[in-house]
């Protein structure tokens, strides 16, 4: 017999894709107070069923298998830029496969623009409508809104139109981290990725003897089981110890350790290590939001994932990495400068080289300086950009840094930014250095 929560969750799971959801629905639907509609909802949400949207309110989604965990639906765009939808709501479900900055020409911008990308564009009506029908979701960046043919349309497609404050590559950048750090999620190894699943474990009955337990161990060569209900859900672990020396026909309740400790499917395999070793357990159930068994997981197949994690390393690329990754080093003389060509992410709205571009590309510039110094890195404190001109997208910048004054614990810097031998920017910094 199921529990109204588990009920709840799997009637949740069926609704069609793209759905609303409303507490009110839920408690109607199955008959069950609006504080327990409520509260599988919030499960439903931690599961990844459903999202929920400011101004929009909660819809379905299609719960992500593992190896799409690094792409997002537009759903998690809408959260993460703190947007609002202005039209194809039904489509916000749906998953984007990668974002493209509309910081160029409408033709050469369509060359990019293909369907299920996420275009980030300013207020250009004419591109919202092609972006949409190429089959492109738009994001709007500086508060700006768009026209209601393009709403229209939007609903007509169900293609997203969000539109959002900050400006583009702020969030660009938002989007980038979101996908690294589900990227790092993706690497970070749970107990769903080890579990020996339900229809290969061995396990008992609260109605079985020790007879039974004797039968298994010479079968399976194993000494430990769960013990499960009739609804299997876990009521306790049965060991080699706790049926040394008892009678056959004893029923196994009476044995086992009551109300043993388990573990769900999204626990990481760090704490389960952490688990087993602090209660000095070898095998633990693993088990539903219900306290259903799903699986087992044991201590030899926790450490050895353990031991392949460290081996493999992080993968994504923040925005700064982006940036910084394109900067070269180029001898001239006894001086040393760096070259940066300016990609489509680095641009803002009006596509020129972002504030933000400008500061990373300084500060790297500095801190690459120090290093060849053998100074070590650098903090920076303070940072003024007193000279800067608009600079096109695929330009290339030629960065100098200057030392002016440098102590044993603190250092100024002067960086200048050429573009086809005219200054472009200049910037003063003071850092603390670490040696």
């Amino acid at each position: 017999m199921t529990t109204k929560h588990e009920q709840l969750l799997e009637y949740i799971s069926q609704l069609p894709i793209g759905g609303k959801i409303s507490v009110r629905q839920i408690a109607k639907a199955l008959s069950v107070s609006e504080g327990t509609a409520y509260r599988a909802i919030k499960e439903a949400e931690t599961q990844g069923l459903v999202s929920t949207i400011e101004r929009v309110g909660t819809i379905r989604i299609e719960k992500k298998k593992k190896d799409n965990i690094e792409k997002l639906t537009y759903a998690e765009v809408v959260n993460i830029v703190d947007g609002q939808v202005l039209g194809g709501r039904t489509g916000l479900h749906k998953t984007l496969n990668r974002f493209v900055i509309g910081a160029m020409k409408t033709e050469a911008m369509m060359r990019y623009v293909t369907a299920g990308n996420l275009l980030i564009v300013g207020n250009r009506y004419q591109v919202h409508k092609i972006a949409l029908e190429t089959g492109a979701a738009v994001l709007i960046t500086g508060g700006f809104d768009t026209s209601t043919d393009v709403i229209r349309l939007a609903d007509e497609l169900d293609l997203p139109v969000i539109t959002t404050s900050y400006d583009t590559f702020t969030v660009a950048a938002m989007i980038n981290r979101a996908i690294y750090d589900q990227l790092i999620k993706k690497e970070i190894i749970l107990v769903d990725d080890i579990l020996i699943p339900l229809q290969d474990t061995y396990y008992m009955t609260v109605t079985n003897q020790v007879s039974k337990w004797q039968e298994l161990n010479a079968r399976t060569g194993h000494s430990r089981y769960p013990v499960v209900d009739s609804n299997m859900r876990v009521q306790g672990m049965v060991a080699a110890k706790d049926v040394f020396d008892q009678p056959k026909h004893l029923p196994i309740e009476k044995v086992m350790t009551a109300n043993p400790i388990t573990v769900n499917e999204r626990t990481s395999i760090a704490s389960v290590a952490h688990i087993m070793v602090w209660q000095g357990i070898e095998l633990l159930p693993v088990t539903d939001s219900g306290r259903k068994l799903i699986g087992v997981v044991s201590r030899q197949d926790v450490l050895k994932a353990m031991q392949t994690t460290q081996r493999q390393p992080h993968v994504g690329e923040t925005i700064e990495e982006i940036v910084t990754s394109r900067m070269e080093e180029k001898p001239s003389g006894n001086d040393v400068f760096y070259t940066v060509e300016i990609s489509p992410q680095m641009t803002d709205q009006v596509g020129t080289i972002s504030y933000g571009v400008v500061t990373t590309i300084m500060v790297e510039a500095t801190r690459r300086t120090m290093r060849k110094h053998k100074r070590g890195d650098i903090v920076l404190e303070n940072i003024t950009i007193y000279f800067l001109k608009p600079v096109q997208i695929d330009s290339q910048l030629m960065v100098l840094p200057e030392v002016l004054e440098i102590g044993r614990k603190h250092g100024k810097f002067d960086v200048s930014i050429f573009r086809e031998g005219e200054l472009v920017g200049k910037g003063m910094l003071t850092a603390q250095l670490i040696e």
